[in-house]
């Protein structure tokens, strides 16, 4: 900076410069950004395997859980949104985002900084004994010239990582959603298993008791006794063990809304949910769905723009610089025209060595780069393929539970027949003990079906984005 009262010759060629650096300002050094093209496929493979569901044209997009039918999935929703721990983290980090890209673009302004001061001291003998008083107040302004498009990218950057920061938080609103509606849909299925083993440990305990009957009237021998009551203790068995699987189930509920175990009850389930039929749509628009494909993409948006500001650093800095303002050395006369003082005039700064820093760091983002790429094609792959997989999931086992109702039926009908016939003393009860074994595994069997079914209808609307 040059000091200067009365000449404002500095004045103008400190405006000249201005004047240049903004006509260069137009250039930023680095790539521009251009998103990576895919081979996405026409069609899915297992598009054609299962029967598309009716439109519903009245339910709301966002609120995918609506499918299910189920008023108690609705308001765990509704908790979830508002109570989760894990999405409010994730919008804390979105806003921590904004604030950044907020920083970034202050770079692009000039700063204005004031200041006043007094001071004390003690003269040089030379220019007479006593103490001295001193008064200042200025004003400054500094703007650094964007020349090399160094704060452009920053605020490319920024914008990019808001962006994926916003996807991000999607991606985790979505992830918690599926997350609650596997939980509470495994637990209602867990209640249908329940009351079905209740029912067949109570027929195995009315059983028991026939038993006990018939071997005090000398009819069956103390093994058929022991046989019975050993199944109906499995049975009791296995009611506890479901008992458990219910309860840790709404444990994970509780943690999932953010409220404590102890404090949280869910009534069992009176009814079976709807499960629906999903459509998948085309693949291509999977890819503007999915918030964790968006993210990855933003990222890589990001991560090109920090190759550009790493190339900006190996070029000079130019910086205009301005300030004014009043010195004087008594209070009564501080703020005259002759105590006036004012500078003006830009600063250029440039690095001559720095032992490979600057190139170590463009060869870092180069490499940053590259590695959001790779995440960005394979985020994509593993999209397409939990379409697909949940795809296949849903038509087939579907066949699987028509199967396996139609063996539950068959394994009823021989529980009946061959109770019927123990009663009337044409089998032994090992026939019937059988039979109840063959029922009990198909029912569980279909229950498992089931309870995969929900499982992957929450995961391929997931897969899809939440939303069709």
């Amino acid at each position: 900076m040059i000091a200067m009262h009365k000449t404002t010759t500095p004045l103008k060629s400190g405006l000249i410069a201005a004047a240049a650096a903004l006509a260069l300002a137009g250039c930023a050094v680095g790539p521009d950004y251009v998103k990576p093209k895919l081979d996405i496929p026409a069609s899915f493979k297992e598009d054609g395997r299962w029967k598309t569901a009716e439109p519903q044209d009245a339910m709301p997009r966002g609120d995918w859980w609506a499918v299910f039918q189920d008023a108690t999935l609705s308001q765990l929703m509704d908790t979830l949104n508002r109570q989760s721990p894990t999405i409010a983290q994730a919008e804390a980090q979105y806003r921590e985002a904004q604030a950044a890209l907020r920083q970034a673009q202050a770079g692009l302004f000039p700063s204005l900084s004031a200041n006043a001061s007094k001071s004390h001291g003690v003269a040089t003998p030379g220019a007479g004994a006593g103490a001295t008083s001193g008064y200042n107040l200025g004003l400054s302004a500094s703007w650094e010239i964007d020349l090399w498009g160094a704060v452009r990218r920053e605020v490319e950057a920024g914008k990019a990582k808001q962006q994926a920061s916003e996807a991000q938080l999607a991606a985790i609103r979505l992830s918690s959603q599926t997350q609650l509606a596997t939980a509470y849909l495994q637990l209602v299925v867990t209640d249908m298993q329940l009351a079905n083993l209740r029912q067949s440990e109570k027929l195995l305990a009315d059983t028991l008791q026939l038993t006990r009957n018939q071997y005090a009237a000398g009819i069956v021998g103390d093994d058929v006794v022991a046989s019975a009551e050993s199944q109906w203790k499995t049975a009791q068995a296995a009611v506890v063990d479901k008992r458990l699987t219910r309860a840790q189930l709404e444990h994970a509920i509780a943690a999932q809304l953010g409220q404590a175990p102890a404090s949280f009850a869910l009534p069992p389930a009176s009814q079976q949910p709807h499960l629906p039929q999903i459509p998948a749509g085309l693949p291509s628009t999977l890819l503007e769905r999915r918030p964790d494909v968006a993210a990855a993409e933003r990222n890589m948006a990001a991560a090109n723009a920090q190759i550009g500001i790493a190339k900006a650093a190996f070029f000079p800095t130019l910086t205009l610089g301005a300030s004014g303002g009043y010195r004087g050395s008594t209070f009564a006369d501080w703020v005259t025209l002759p105590n006036r003082i004012w500078s003006v005039g830009p600063s250029l700064a440039l690095t001559l060595f720095d032992a490979g820093l600057r190139s170590a760091q463009t060869d870092q983002a180069i490499a940053g780069y590259d590695a959001s790429v790779a995440n960005y094609r394979q985020t994509v792959l593993a999209a397409l393929q939990g379409v697909e997989d949940n795809l296949s999931a849903q038509s087939l086992l579907k066949e699987e539970a028509d199967m396996q109702r139609a063996a539950v039926a068959a394994a009823k009908r021989a529980e009946t027949i061959a109770q019927n016939q123990y009663q009337a003393g044409t089998v032994a009860y090992l026939n019937v003990l059988s039979a109840q074994n063959a029922r009990i595994a198909a029912e569980n069997n279909l229950w498992t079906v089931i309870n995969r079914q929900y499982t992957g209808s929450v995961a391929l609307i997931a897969a899809l984005g939440g939303h069709w």
